[in-house]
């Protein structure tokens, strides 16, 4: 009996298996404040910074899933990619490729950032087996319809799903501050500033190689 309840304590405690170290979903601001040439500096830069060769290899490493939405007011969040396995360079080619590609949903609607994280983290259902789940959130503007971004801080924690977020502050200088109150959730999560859309491409790469090449003890 001694034997079996050994057994039984020894298979309790080890961890769960998993496939793949990381579910990142991107999600790209579309709200009325960004124009036409904003949006193609975001979806650009963040192809690029999906290529980089230090983002690209941790990606393929981590046999990581990774997918696109694209978010703005109250009932408007839409997966325009939908999750990708990265198990090759290829892949995460093929991926970039088909964010610098994704037409544009919306242009004209308000900043609901709250509804934004809580459609994104309906997703995560899908890709349990892996190890870390990360909403990477960029913005231009506070939240400004539906429900407030902290209302969902409790429901994300219990989920295990981190946000990150990227301030553009094009036309609001103290966006990090809010972003940094209000919007990112998780165990060192993190705002990385950009300080317009132009800074934007050099700004997503960082913020991508300080996500993907975390040590996977280093959960949020």
């Amino acid at each position: 009996m001694t034997l079996l309840r050994t057994i039984a304590a020894c298979v309790c405690l080890t961890p769960p298996a998993y496939s793949c170290d990381l579910a990142l979903a991107l999600a790209v601001d579309v709200s009325g404040s960004v124009d036409s040439t904003e949006y193609r500096i975001q979806m650009d830069g963040l192809a690029a910074g999906l290529r980089d060769p230090i983002v690209s290899e941790a990606l393929v490493r981590g046999k990581a899933r990774v997918m696109l939405v694209q978010w703005t007011g109250s009932s408007r969040q839409m997966v325009t990619v939908p999750w990708t396995q990265i198990d090759s360079f290829e892949a995460i080619d093929q991926f970039a490729v088909k964010v610098a590609n994704d037409p544009r949903v919306w242009r004209n609607f308000s900043t609901a950032i709250g509804e934004a994280l809580e459609s994104t983290m309906s997703y995560f259902d899908t890709v349990s087996d892996c190890k870390r789940h990360l909403i990477d959130i960029s913005g231009d503007g506070v939240s400004n319809e539906g429900v407030e971004p902290s209302d969902v801080h409790r429901i994300l924690r219990t989920r295990g799903v981190t946000v990150n977020a990227i301030a553009i502050e094009e036309s609001e200088p103290d966006l990090t501050a809010y972003f940094f109150e209000n919007v990112i959730v998780g165990e060192g999560a993190f705002v990385v500033s950009a300080s317009g859309f132009a800074d934007y491409p050099e700004r997503i790469r960082k913020k991508l190689l300080r996500e993907v090449t975390q040590q996977t003890a280093d959960l949020k």
